[in-house]
Formats: C-alpha cells, structure tokens, sequence
C-alpha cells in the first residue's frame, strides 16, 4: 500500500486529493527525519496518477511544523563546508512540490516557523485561521538566517521591503496580518478555513488535469520568464489545450446550462454546478 512508510505524517487520500497530516510531537520539530520523509513523499506524489493536489495539515492544533530541530544546528560542525553546487533536501522538496504539474495547499491553524514556514513556503497556496495561524522566520535573531529558501521565496511572493521585516524582525506574523503581507493567500475564521480549502481541493482535482498542469506552469513561467517569452509560451499552452475534445465538451455543457445569457452569468458558480463542472 503506498503512502505507509511514514513516521512523522500520516497520508490518506480521498477523490484524487491527497491529506497530509504532520505528526511528531511533542510540537512537530522539522527533524532530520521528517525532512528526508517530506522529500520521499513529494517523489511519491509525483509519480502517483490518482493523487492531483495535496493538502498538507497538523494532528496538532497549537503547531503546524515548530521550526528545525535546534539541537541539529548546534552540532554544526566549526568550520563552514565549501559552496555547494546541489540543493539540500528541504529546497529539493520544496522545488518538487513548485514544480509537479498538481496542486500543493498548506492548511494553517497553529505556529509554523523557521523551517517550518519556508516548507509552506514552497507551497503553491496557503490558507491560515484566524486567531490561531502564526508564521515567522526567527533566525537571525538566532544569529544565522533562513537556510531552506526563507530569503528567496518570501522576498518572491510579498517584495524585497517586507520580506526584510519579517527576516530581520524575527517577530509573530498573526493570519491576518500575513495576508495583508501576501505570505498567505487568505486568513479565514478557523470554522470556515477547513470547508474552504476542502472545497478548493476538491475542485482543482476535478478539474482536467491537463488545463491544471499546463496553467500552474504558465503562472510558474510568470516568475522566471521576460513577459515577452512568457505570453508566447502562455499562448502555446492555450492553443495545446484548445484543441482537445474534452474542453469542447465542458463549454457545450456550460451553453446549454445558460451561459453567456444575461441572467445565466449572474452567478457564475450556480451556472458551473448547473452544467455539472463544479
């Protein structure tokens, strides 16, 4: 059976969405363990046809994922390592959830920090509950800094000014306040972030997977692409999925259904469950 061989997570799926439970306590240390189970989970994912977004939580409600193992860090040895040329093990996992054509959400309702946060981090999405969601990276008050992608990804998604805020205050980031950053897509009422994101998961995944793949790498391309380059490739995709046959269906079942009607546009998400696409 797959998915069995973990210790510090448990993994069940359900209609092509794969739930991740952290699960190490006593407050879900990022151990050199986990770190080595959440890169054999993000390969096991890949390579798994029935599984089309993962949803990553905590059996724990006061920690997502603590920060690292802290005693690991202070066995460092004395002198530094010369550069290396790879990517360690947490940035590995993290680039193999950014870039397998399915969909990664973190699903937020205690602490994460340090390491912790930078996983989430190279998440696709992130959702936190209000009141009870804290982010931070910690570290240089420490005196070191952000060794897992904390200064490239968080200065990515909220800018270089506020990143630096967070990465040099060393401070709480409360579920509200990391979504007017942007670190986190939304901050919910803690009742409504799991039907939230539930819902989200379930749809993505039901959606064609081919027109999901191809649009996150359009998005990825976004990132890494002059914008000249990246609407070239935005309209190859476009035309790739075009021209097959099942996109053809849906819009005919969205016509039939009222769209592109006066009154049948009025609520898009009714007339989408109207023609059975959501």
């Amino acid at each position: 059976m797959p998915y069995e061989d973990y210790h510090t997570m448990k993994v069940h799926v359900d209609k092509k969405v794969a739930f991740v439970t952290i699960d190490n306590p006593p407050i879900n240390l990022m151990t050199g363990r986990m770190m080595w189970e959440l890169l054999n989970l993000s390969e096991e994912i890949a390579a798994d046809d029935n599984v089309r977004v993962v949803v990553f939580d905590s059996a724990d409600p006061d920690y997502f994922i603590a920060h690292f193992d802290l005693n690991a860090l202070i066995r460092y040895p004395d002198l530094p390592p010369s550069k290396g040329t790879e990517l360690h093990r947490l940035n590995k996992t993290c680039e193999n959830f950014r870039r397998m054509p399915k969909v990664s959400i973190a699903k937020l309702e205690g602490r994460t920090r340090g390491g912790g946060s930078e996983f989430v981090l190279g998440l696709d999405m992130r959702f936190g509950a209000i009141g009870r969601a804290i982010l931070n990276q910690p570290e240089v008050a420490l005196g070191i800094l952000p060794g897992g992608g904390g200064t490239q990804r968080l200065s990515r998604l909220v800018g270089q000014a506020r990143a630096l805020e967070a990465l040099l205050g060393c401070h709480d980031f409360p579920a509200e306040l990391a979504e007017r950053y942007g670190w986190i897509n939304r901050a919910l009422p803690p009742e409504q972030l799991t039907p939230f994101v539930e819902n989200l998961a379930f749809s993505i995944a039901a959606y064609p997977p081919e027109a999901v793949s191809r649009c996150k790498t359009s998005a990825l391309n976004a990132a890494e692409m002059p914008l000249f380059d990246g609407l070239i490739e935005e309209s190859y995709l476009f035309d790739q999925l075009a021209t097959l046959s099942e996109p053809k269906v849906r819009m005919k079942k969205v016509l039939d259904a009222g769209g592109q009607t006066r009154e049948g546009e009025m609520d898009f998400d009714r007339l989408m469950k109207k023609a059975q696409l959501a």
